[in-house]
């Protein structure tokens, strides 16, 4: 599919992508699981090329949630390690294509300090730039975000029948980010696993059984023309 097999006025303004099957897609291969993330980074930067190509203004990672903890150590340290070395490859890159990077979730004890310096200098150096908004949820939970923002309110001391849904918005992780319109995750899994479930609530959800070491542009494409030929409601009655 090309650019133009897309309609360019129905482009979603905001992608939000479940990164699945890089462990078991490296095992068929016979491969360690390490392998399946390393083949996976290419596949991440395919869609951020192809969606800054598009002219989507937002596009967000599931790259490491707050139960990926439990995983194995070893894999554990290989993630952490991973994804800082990816940051420092990487990010001069983003920046020369004018994509602003931003993190989700939280920054506690378990996220080695020298990762959050590698965040804020990524931040810090794309901070300007007017490109695609280029979200990486690391260490993040849905229902975390959700306590989260419930805290901060009740420290604010804002009263019970003050608070409203727009209450609890405004103390997510990152206010400006819209709703996701649509979202995909790869590798025949049919859940969200806690990701964006505020932010979630009336996004088009698309599943693929390819894994994401095989998901490309062109499935990127493939799943942007689907969600062009859904309706969107919102609650509402379709024309």
């Amino acid at each position: 599919m090309t650019l133009g097999g897309l309609d360019p006025d129905r482009i979603p303004e905001h992608i939000a992508c479940v990164m699945d099957g890089n462990g078991r897609w490296a095992l068929a291969q016979g491969l360690p699981r390490t392998e399946g993330h390393k083949a996976g980074e290419h596949s991440l930067f395919e869609v951020v090329e192809g969606c800054s190509d598009l002219g989507v203004d937002w596009l967000t990672v599931y790259a490491f949630s707050t139960e990926n903890w439990k995983r194995p150590k070893d894999e554990v340290r290989f993630l952490i390690n991973f994804n800082e070395e990816i940051l420092v490859r990487r990010r001069e890159e983003l920046h020369e294509r004018d994509v602003r990077i931003r993190f989700v979730g939280r920054r506690d004890w378990r996220v080695p300090k020298r990762l959050i310096r590698r965040m804020d200098e990524s931040v810090e150096l794309t901070k300007n730039n007017k490109g695609l908004t280029f979200t990486i949820a690391f260490n993040y939970g849905g229902r975390a975000e959700i306590v989260d923002a419930v805290k901060q309110i009740v420290e604010a001391g804002t009263p019970a029948d003050k608070i409203s849904e727009r209450t609890i918005a405004k103390h997510l992780y990152d206010t400006d980010m819209p709703d996701p319109d649509l979202m995909i995750r790869t590798s025949g899994e049919y859940r969200i696993s806690n990701f964006l479930l505020w932010e979630l609530a009336y996004s088009e959800l698309l599943f693929t059984e390819t894994p994401w070491p095989e998901f490309d542009r062109q499935a990127l494409f493939g799943a942007i023309a689907e969600y062009q030929d859904r309706e969107r409601r919102f609650g509402g009655v379709g024309g």
